[in-house]
């Protein structure tokens, strides 16, 4: 079953695509190397803006995918 979780852009790794994201309401709790979807610009990724993470996988924090940021 899949998720879609509001969250704060922590960090962006341009040269493997990833980052690191803070979920909302998760208590400071931040999750690393989170893949980011290739049609965001990298100039869009800074750091504290909020971000969409979709989790295919409710319970496998690995399992998830930033697909937005606004």
């Amino acid at each position: 079953m899949s998720a879609i979780k509001k969250a704060i852009l922590r960090s962006f790794n341009s040269g493997v695509y990833t980052a690191t994201v803070e979920i909302k309401g998760s208590g400071k709790v931040y999750l690393e190397s989170v893949p980011v979807a290739k049609n965001i610009p990298t100039g869009e990724m800074v750091a504290g803006r909020q971000v969409v993470v979709v989790f295919f996988d409710e319970h496998n924090a690995r399992d998830a995918v930033v697909v937005a940021v606004y």
